[in-house]
């Protein structure tokens, strides 16, 4: 089991924000291909072309990691400055 928190437009996939999903392992690029396969609403929000970053345990990440059983993952959408 996973945690996953969604932030910002992200949050409207999902209203709570946060969910718990079932977990055997696997890497960051999968999870995100299994999350897309839900329906196209989510194949939009995180198709490759949008910018979001990962996060596992308060960790941004920069490539596809492993992601392990009892990992907190964070999906966020940019950041804009003003």
């Amino acid at each position: 089991m996973i945690t996953i928190t969604y932030f910002g437009n992200l949050k409207q996939l999902l209203p709570s924000g946060e969910e718990q999903l079932a977990w055997t392992g696997g890497t960051s690029d999968e999870l995100l291909a299994q999350l897309r396969a839900r329906n196209p609403d989510w194949e939009q929000a995180l198709a490759p072309e949008r910018i979001f970053k990962m996060a596992i345990n308060q960790q941004l990440l920069h490539h596809s990691v492993a992601i392990k059983s009892g990992d907190h993952v964070a999906i966020l959408p940019p950041v804009t400055g003003g």
